[in-house]
C-alpha cells in the first residue's frame, strides 16, 4: 500500500474560476510544490489551465502529480447536472492524459451562499426531493464511471448531505463512494476515524481537514454562517484542531489504504497572497509526524 500527500487550491483561498481575492494560479502552483506537497487537485474547473500541453506542461515544470478533478452541482436541479455531465465529460478528457488522476469529487451545492452566508435553498427535503438528489448524484457518478474514473461525492458543509445519518442515507440509496473530507465531517457533528473505519470500504479518496471546535461552539452561539466562520479561522491546517492524524493514519493503513489523501484547508478571502504558504508547510511538517 502507499499513502501519497497531495494539496488543493482551496488551501490558497480559492473557491472560484475567477475572483480578485484569489492567488494567482501560477503562485498557488509555484508554492503548494514548495510546501512539500506531491500532487494536486484542480479545483474550480477553469482556477487552474484546463487544456494540454499548458497545464501538463506547468505541473512537469514544479514536479506535480495531477490527482483529481473536481465539479459542482445542484443535486436537486435536473437541468443543472444534464449542464455537469457535460463538464464531467471535459474534465474527463484532460484527465485522461495524466496517469495519476483517477477521481472526479462530485461536489454538491450549498443551501448558504458562500460568499455572504444567505440562505438560498431549504435546508430539509422532502422524500421526493432526496429521491431527485440521490438520482443525480448516482447520475454523475455513472458518467464519472462511463470514463473510465471514479466519482466520489463530497459530503459538505450547509449542504444536504452533511451529517453521519445523511451521508449513510446516501450510501444506502446509492451505490456511489465517498471523498471524505475529515473537516467537514467534524464540523457536521461527525467522528471522522469511526466513520472512515465503518465505511472504509466506500472511501477511496480523503480530503484532510481539520476543524477547530472552539470557533464551532462559538459559531453555533453567534448564529454565524459558514462563510463567517471561515473568516474566523473554524478550518485549520491538519493537526492544529480536533483530529488526531496519528490515529487517522492507523485506521488508513489498517484498511490497506491506498493511494491519494489531500489537504485542504477554507481559506477564503486570504487577508493577503502571503498567508497560505507558511499554513501549508506546518500542515505538511505536522502530517509527516502523524506518518503521512
Amino acid at each position: 500500500m502507499s499513502i501519497k500527500v497531495g494539496i488543493a487550491p482551496d488551501s490558497w483561498g480559492v473557491w472560484f474560476p475567477e475572483h480578485e481575492k484569489q492567488t494567482p494560479w501560477y503562485r498557488c502552483m509555484d508554492e503548494m510544490k514548495v510546501a512539500g506537497y506531491d500532487g494536486v487537485e484542480l479545483g474550480p474547473w477553469g482556477y487552474f489551465p484546463n487544456t494540454n500541453p499548458m497545464l501538463k506542461h506547468a505541473l512537469e515544470a514544479r514536479s506535480l502529480k495531477l490527482v483529481a478533478g473536481t465539479v459542482g452541482t445542484d443535486f436537486l436541479d435536473d437541468a443543472a447536472v444534464d449542464e455537469c455531465l457535460k463538464t464531467i465529460d471535459d474534465i474527463a478528457a484532460l484527465l485522461k492524459d495524466f496517469d495519476e488522476a483517477k477521481y472526479i469529487v462530485l461536489l454538491p451545492a450549498m443551501y448558504t451562499d458562500l460568499e455572504t452566508g444567505e440562505q438560498v435553498m431549504d435546508p430539509n427535503l422532502t422524500d421526493e426531493q432526496w429521491a431527485t438528489y440521490c438520482k443525480n448524484v448516482q447520475r454523475a457518478a455513472d458518467r464519472v464511471a462511463s470514463h473510465g474514473l471514479i466519482g466520489t461525492f463530497h459530503p459538505h458543509v450547509d449542504c444536504h448531505v452533511q451529517t453521519e445519518e445523511q451521508i449513510e442515507r446516501l450510501l444506502n440509496d446509492t451505490d456511489v463512494q465517498l471523498c471524505f473530507d475529515t473537516g467537514h465531517h467534524v464540523y457536521g457533528g461527525g467522528e471522522p476515524i469511526s466513520f472512515y473505519r465503518k465505511h472504509a470500504d466506500r472511501i477511496p479518496y480523503i480530503h484532510l481537514k481539520d476543524c477547530d471546535l472552539a470557533v464551532k461552539a462559538e459559531m453555533d452561539r453567534n448564529h454565524w454562517s459558514f462563510a463567517k466562520a471561515v473568516t474566523e479561522d473554524i478550518m485549520v491546517e491538519p493537526g492544529k484542531g480536533s483530529i488526531d492524524f496519528s490515529e487517522l493514519y492507523e485506521a488508513l493503513v489498517e484498511n490497506n489504504y491506498d493511494g491519494w489523501c489531500v489537504v485542504e484547508q477554507d481559506l477564503f478571502p486570504v487577508k493577503s497572497f502571503d498567508l497560505p504558504l507558511p499554513i501549508a508547510k506546518r500542515g505538511r511538517e505536522n502530517l509527516s509526524k502523524a506518518g503521512f
